[in-house]
């Protein structure tokens, strides 16, 4: 593995040497093998090795060709690399003559970084589909520039023996392209072939095929041929992908996809749509069932391949049941070989959902998804590479042209950003309770893991413990304090309270808070000492003063938050409970004015505990009126899913027309209460929602419109007061493309600079990353 210098090609006094040491996206990446041929192409000699997530280069040579390979290493690094320079220092010349790719080595203090899966890359996609190429539809072709990666590595460095391929030894003719450095696949990790790799095969469940379940499973091409036939009889197919199982059935077939709800009892969370790769930029089939503008058509083709939320086009052949009550579809682009010659085969857009039970991690392993899901899918489509650690898909909308990630996950994470300051410590912080992520922070670095699930399930707090351990492991870094969310009950805060580890309880809203804030800091956009006002609207979170908040305007910075406005409060029968179930925040708005609820069927023991202040906490949700909305004006009495309501007004608010987006919408009373917090007043909502003059869209968009100019009225108030001008909005009410389009337009017609939540998760999913910026901003002031 060298390329030879050839001697004379330079007098010796013209030679120089360098050491150099990178860091950042540099293994996995295939940026060794760059190294070497970029090396090999300016005829110096030296070494390059990994040296626990950095990599090390001695190189000499001519002094012009040795000056420009310090150029060239980083301006012409392979597409997935992303190489910063942490030292280059002049070195003794060397009795060599070739330049050598070293073995790893182990080493204190390094800079790990764990890259992302990746899609398949263009030349590998060729290969799958040349008949004269030994890898012609092999489901797990992959090379330097793209397949999996954070789901298959046990350990770093990143070599064939901490991966899950590990079991998979190397045939002849791969060994030789693995050691090959002027191969794409000289030391490309998860490398196979037909011969010596992974396979596949399918198997039928008792629902299809009773008779058939002791019959050995058809394997390789014939189990895809046999699937494909299965999908386009309207059956259920499992499918074991990069990051785990999808269920999957024909996304125009509205029986498949019912039959799929009800065996699932998913009745009505929208289902993601995988589509086949057409035309010269792959987004043919896209395009015949979505709306699709530039910047949505970048995303669905980015190497991370996410979910993209897109308007259905007004003719889609798509089923009604794939979205019901919804203007959006999840679009996704085939990202592995084998999801590549599915769709390729299939010919049509297939649903693709995460294969888990409710809120729960996607499964990965065959046995776990035999127990889950035979009573689900009619067959399953299984591969024996093993996947060491769960990741759903990514999911991503454009918000104001600008990508807003609302669930990181395969592609996207691990995700790694630079702290604005230097913790003293390393942290691990826990998030919250939904929408969990785990966040490790440990010099200037902060790295958050994908989504890991909702808790509150052995499975999901199993998953949410090991990927705890293995962040701490594949970087080599070790926790000495636990970030976590201020409420006492939460699953994470309750494993934070015994792990051993001192602890921070970091609220919930100046976690949402902090994220932005940090995120912007990170990539500074702001100084980190600006004052902000951001307004942090969510579902419910434990306030400071320990009551339920969700509608609050937090000004100050990092570490140092003051609510200076939110919503008049109101009791809510049941507590939590009332987030699957509207009515009850539609009861208490008509409770608390006196009125009854309009179909007048409210259970009478609720009531009757409302009125005797039993289990009905004071909240000032934005999230809970939006509920009451859905309610009042749709009919939506309980939810199946988080969110489910106020999704459903969105649509219903985007169907009047942006005519009536635009009209002219007050705001609502403000009050300074005796705290000094000016609140706003949601009664005259009510008014609004209960107006059977008006049409319902109307209505639905006039509820958006006033709660945008209500957000700007306060910030002008704060802005005379305080002389504020930044503008920041957070928390999971902003997911809503209508209220967060109407209040930046507010907004900056107003003079405000708006922040929005662009690579960490406006929703709960960023507050780990919050916990941490509020923790790092503490300790610059002194605080444990």
């Amino acid at each position: 593995m060298s390329a030879r210098l050839e001697s004379g090609l330079h007098p010796p006094d013209a030679l120089t040497a360098r050491r150099l040491r990178l860091k950042g996206r540099v293994q996995g990446v295939g940026f060794r093998p760059f190294v070497y041929r970029l090396a090999n192409e300016l005829a110096l000699a030296g070494t390059v090795r990994n040296l626990r997530g950095e990599v090390e280069i001695f190189v000499q040579g001519s002094a012009g060709q040795v000056d420009r390979f310090l150029r060239e290493v980083l301006e012409r690094a392979p597409p997935l690399a992303a190489p910063e320079l942490l030292a280059s220092d002049r070195a003794e010349l060397a009795p060599q003559q070739d330049f050598t790719i070293l073995d790893s080595a182990a080493g204190e203090g390094a800079q790990i970084t764990v890259p992302a899966d990746q899609c398949i890359c263009d030349a590998c996609l060729g290969e799958l589909a040349r008949p004269s190429d030994r890898r012609y539809r092999y489901p797990f072709i992959n090379c330097t520039q793209c397949g999996p990666r954070y789901t298959l590595i046990r350990a770093l460095p990143y070599d064939r023996a901490n991966t899950s391929m590990a079991a998979f030894p190397l045939c002849a003719a791969c060994r030789r392209e693995y050691q090959a450095p002027l191969d794409r696949r000289f030391h490309a990790e998860p490398i196979a072939c037909p011969q010596c790799g992974p396979r596949v095969w399918l198997e039928a469940t008792a629902l299809a095929a009773p008779h058939a379940t002791g019959e050995p499973p058809l394997e390789n091409q014939s189990a895809l041929a046999h699937a494909v036939e299965l999908l386009r009889s309207g059956g259920i197919l499992a499918v074991k992908g990069i990051g785990g199982y999808h269920l999957m059935c024909d996304a125009t077939d509205d029986a498949a996809v019912r039959s799929l709800r009800a065996r699932k009892q998913r009745p009505h969370k929208p289902l993601a749509v995988m589509f086949p790769a057409r035309g010269a930029d792959g987004l043919a089939a896209v395009r015949h069932e979505a709306q699709l503008a530039d910047a949505e058509a970048a995303l669905l083709n980015a190497p991370s391949r996410p979910i993209v939320l897109l308007g259905k086009h007004p003719h889609t052949r798509l089923a009604a049941s794939v979205a019901p009550d919804l203007r959006e579809i999840g679009a996704l682009l085939p990202y592995s070989p084998l999801h590549q010659l599915l769709l390729a085969d299939f010919g049509g857009p297939l649903v693709a959902t995460s294969a888990n039970l409710s809120g729960e991690p996607v499964l990965t392993e065959v046995e776990a998804a035999r127990a889950a899901l035979s009573c689900v899918a009619d067959a399953f489509l299984h591969h024996d590479r093993p996947i060491v650690r769960p990741a759903d898909d990514s999911l991503v909308r454009v918000a104001l042209g600008r990508p807003m990630t609302l669930r990181l996950g395969r592609g996207l994470a691990p995700c790694e950003l630079t702290l604005p300051w230097h913790l003293p410590r390393p942290v691990i912080a826990v998030g919250g309770h939904l929408k969990v992520t785990i966040a490790l922070a440990f010099e200037n670095r902060v790295v958050i893991s994908p989504h890991v699930a909702d808790l509150g399930t052995v499975r999901s707090e199993t998953v949410f413990t090991q990927v705890i351990e293995d962040l701490q492991r594949l970087y080599g870094v070790t926790a000495a304090r636990v970030a976590c969310d201020a409420h006492p009950d939460y699953a994470s805060s309750r494993w934070a309270a015994r792990c051993g580890l001192p602890v921070s309880r970091i609220w919930h809203h100046y976690a949402h808070a902090s994220a932005l804030a940090g995120e912007h800091a990170v990539e500074k956009e702001i100084p980190r000492e600006t004052d902000m006002l951001v307004f942090t609207w969510d579902g419910s979170g434990y306030g400071a003063d320990r009551t339920l908040w969700g509608g609050e305007a937090l000004l100050g910075r990092a570490g140092d938050w003051r609510r200076v406005a939110s919503v008049r409060r109101f009791r809510v029968p049941g507590g939590e409970r009332a987030g699957r179930a509207p009515w009850r925040s539609a009861a208490a708005l008509c409770w608390e004015l006196g009125r009854e609820l309009p179909d007048r069927d409210a259970d009478p023991l609720v009531r009757h505990a409302w009125q005797h202040r039993l289990n009905c906490p004071a909240t000032s949700s934005v999230g809970r009126l939006f509920d009451a909305a859905a309610a009042l004006l749709l009919g939506v009495r309980e939810t199946s899913y988080e969110g489910e309501g106020p999704m459903m007004l969105e649509a219903a608010a985007a169907d009047a027309g942006d005519a009536a987006l635009a009209s002219g919408a007050g705001a609502l009373p403000l009050e300074r209460d005796a705290d000094g917090v000016m609140r706003f007043d949601w009664s005259p909502l009510l008014t609004l929602l209960l107006d059977q003059s008006r049409p319902l869209a109307v209505r639905a968009a006039r509820f958006h419109g006033v709660l945008a100019a209500t957000l700007c009225a306060l910030a002008c108030e704060e802005r005379a007061r305080s002389g504020v001008d930044c503008i920041g909005l957070t928390g999971g009410v902003f997911q809503n493309a209508v209220l967060t389009r109407l209040a930046h337009q507010r907004l900056t017609q107003a003079g405000f600079r708006v922040l929005l939540a662009e690579q960490v998760p406006c929703n709960d999913g960023g507050l780990s990353f919050g916990q941490v910026i509020e923790l790092a901003a503490a300790a610059q002031h002194g605080a444990p």
